[in-house]
């Protein structure tokens, strides 16, 4: 069976990536939980640094911008995995994939399990965040662009102008849409 593919509707043009439910089933199933609940639409990009990367939506629902604590299905094993303080969700070191160009990789706050709903989108290789890497970093990578197209809204959104590496001009996430499931 295939990966499914999530569409990023964005006011900068559609990226696609495959998510890595293979692989990831976890994370995946949670991101995929959200965009299928309509968590993403309409938030905004609030964190874009050339050379590196953007930062997706983050909720204005509670204050660390997760989602209500709760649970979801995980895809792959069918068991019900759970969202709490703050809408976290478990480390999963499941899959060795490096935080390269085009990949989507879960934001966390630096503490163990303290990755939700942000994630953010590589524009170059940023291996000291891999969750296997020496370093105190780990972001488990869960998607990837799936062509040039993609990427390239990718990089295009992480030149915007910014104060703070926030965009000046607001950038939105119009919907997140899910296919191939």
């Amino acid at each position: 069976m295939a990966n499914p593919i999530a569409t990023f509707s964005t006011t900068m043009g559609d990226i696609k990536c495959e998510i890595f439910l293979d692989k990831m089933p976890i994370t995946a199933s949670n991101f995929i939980d959200l965009a299928q609940s309509g968590f993403y639409n309409g938030l905004h990009f609030h964190r874009v640094i050339p050379d590196f990367m953007d930062q997706d939506p983050k909720s204005q629902q509670a204050g660390t911008g997760g989602p209500p604590d709760g649970t979801f299905k995980n895809l792959v094993t069918g068991a019900i995995e759970k969202r709490s303080n703050g809408g976290n969700i478990k480390d999963e070191y499941a899959a060795k994939i490096s935080n390269e160009p085009g990949t989507l990789s879960m934001a966390n706050t630096g503490q163990p399990n303290s990755g939700g709903s942000q994630f953010f989108m590589n524009t170059v290789h940023n291996d000291f965040l891999d969750w296997f890497s020496p370093g105190e970093s780990k972001h488990p990578v869960f998607g990837k662009a799936i062509d040039k197209a993609s990427f390239d809204i990718m990089v295009k959104i992480s030149m915007v102008r910014t104060k703070d590496d926030c965009p000046i001009q607001p950038i939105q996430m119009k919907s997140v849409t899910i296919s191939g499931l």
